[in-house]
């Protein structure tokens, strides 16, 4: 196939190197000719390190470069070209130009793609004379290590368009999924499930920014923090994508942003780029100040609390978790004058469990019985907790069975759901109410966020691994206890746990019967 690229950026460079290398013919091209030079001999200096690396061979790398053309007219003729990729700045009036001039140079045979990450796709086409030839062909930076591209049909796009560029993708090494073209496309807007959460327990003053790094690391075993991950992002470019997505959806309160990333954007505090943003950067960055150290008795009696009998299963592997340290674990109804209460909480936070059975409030603690990834668990605490029963409740959490490596306690003020519960449920919401629109098929979302985003497990086989009918349960609580529209739950979980099937199963629809008759 031969391919032209125009718009010699860090997209553009990076999607011929991925084409070239692939065996297709590239043109690349951009209206500055510096650009395109620049271009090339990045895209040699890659596969010459791919070379140096053990990853390619000499003669594929140099058959590669001699792949690419170099043209100086981006709307020279080009008779034989068979696909456009568009890799310009993010502008409508700039990509329609761009596809208005292309139109005018080359054959009716070949395709138009654009690479646009949050435009319409529908919108750019409208532009042309025939809308029907261009589609979304999304890559995520750098291009050849992002191994997955958004194949985004537009409302006009001919039906047989979008199998061809998946098979493209395909034939690359890549993985394509293909999505509705709506804002933020697939990973983009799976994305806002956990930063929009984040922000929102920072809003409520739940715990600090590396402490929400940490759980979610330590926890639910995110490679970043959602707050890392926006300082490298930037933020500037992170508040952008959840702004236009909230709007896009008419603002939908599972999406809605925060009053506190407007003024931290004008103040320049963007994460890395700018040397400021939630952390620090650069060379006299002292990073996030290091936990307190655990320093309260680990022998103080201990009480484990299941306030309901849903949560008994949570409170025994709690119980027997801690005996198996060593703790001095009470096994009666109600707790001694002497003892810390550890009440697991799923979807509610301690303060009503205090309140309904009477329990100590200075000595009662909630925590999350979420599996965490790591060695971390989470104490949460109420304003009327007591200090010093905090720190013994902390440090009866860090004791390890066997002499193993004590855990890292995180101490949060109390919330429903705390904090992991708190992220996990915004993610797996999101994704379930992707699949509920039929923006995606389920596998696609799993597939895309791995890959896209980093994730341990996608967030629809996430969910899975916790049990339909106790996401649900979860969704459930969390919006019961705090009354905000953002925790709905979906009707796509609801339907699943009510039937028995997976989240990850897209189920049977209309269609299907239809199609079957």
């Amino acid at each position: 196939m031969r391919i032209r690229i125009v718009g010699a950026g860090a997209m553009g460079r990076g999607i011929a190197q991925w084409a070239a290398a692939a065996g297709h013919t590239v043109e690349l091209c951009d209206v500055r000719a510096e650009a395109v030079a620049d271009a090339v001999a990045f895209v040699r200096s890659m596969l010459e390190r791919a070379v140096a690396k053990g990853r390619m061979a000499a003669a594929d790398a140099e058959a590669a470069v001699g792949r690419l053309v170099a043209l100086d007219d981006p709307w020279a003729a080009g008779p034989d070209v068979d696909l456009v990729i568009e890799a310009v700045r993010e502008d409508l009036a700039t990509k329609a130009e761009v596809f208005g001039r292309l139109e005018r140079a080359l054959p009716a045979s070949a395709v138009f793609a654009t690479n646009t990450s949050s435009l319409s796709v529908t919108r750019i086409a409208a532009e042309l004379e025939d809308p029907t030839r261009l589609a979304g062909l999304h890559f995520f930076n750098p291009v050849p290590l992002m191994r997955i591209v958004e194949v985004v049909p537009g409302a006009a796009t001919r039906p047989e368009i979008p199998p061809l560029l998946t098979s493209l993708v395909e034939g690359c090494g890549h993985r394509a999924v293909t999505v509705a073209d709506t804002p933020g496309f697939l990973v983009n807007h799976a994305g806002r499930g956990l930063v929009t959460e984040a922000l929102a327990l920072l809003e409520e003053g739940v715990a600090a920014p590396a402490d929400l790094d940490r759980i979610a690391r330590d926890v639910l075993g995110l490679r970043m923090g959602p707050f890392e991950l926006m300082d490298l992002t930037g933020l500037d470019v992170t508040a952008a994508v959840i702004d236009s997505i909230w709007e896009g959806f008419r603002h939908e309160d599972r999406l809605r942003p925060s009053f506190l990333t407007p003024n931290r954007v004008v103040a320049g505090l963007h994460g890395r780029k700018t040397g400021q943003g939630w952390y620090g950067y650069g060379p006299e960055a002292t990073g996030p100040a290091p936990e307190p150290a655990v320093a309260g008795d680990a022998d103080r009696p201990v009480h484990v609390f299941a306030p309901d009998p849903a949560r008994e299963a949570d409170a025994a592997a709690l119980r027997e978790a801690l005996a198996a340290a060593g703790a001095a674990v009470e096994r009666g109804e109600r707790p001694s004058d002497d003892a810390v209460v550890l009440v697991p909480v799923w979807g509610t936070s301690v303060a009503p469990a205090v309140a309904a059975h009477g329990l100590p409030a200075a000595r009662t603690f909630g925590v999350d019985p979420l599996p965490a990834a790591g060695r971390r668990r989470v104490l949460a605490v109420t304003p009327a907790a007591d200090g010093a029963a905090g720190r013994d409740a902390r440090a009866v959490l860090a004791r390890a069975a066997d002499g193993g490596e004590p855990f890292a306690v995180s101490v949060v003020r109390d919330t429903a759901g705390s904090v992991a519960q708190r992220l996990l449920a915004s993610i797996v919401s999101v994704a379930a109410s992707i699949a509920e629109r039929a923006l995606a098929a389920p596998a696609d979302i799993d597939v895309a966020v791995t890959t896209g985003l980093g994730y341990p497990v996608g967030p629809l086989a996430w969910g899975d691994r916790i049990g339909a009918a106790r996401m649900l349960e979860l969704h459930r609580a969390l919006h019961a206890t705090t009354g905000d529209p953002r925790h709905r739950p979906t009707r796509w979980v609801a339907e699943r746990a009510a039937l028995g099937l997976a989240l990850t199963d897209p189920g049977m629809s209309p269609a299907d019967v239809l199609g079957a008759r």
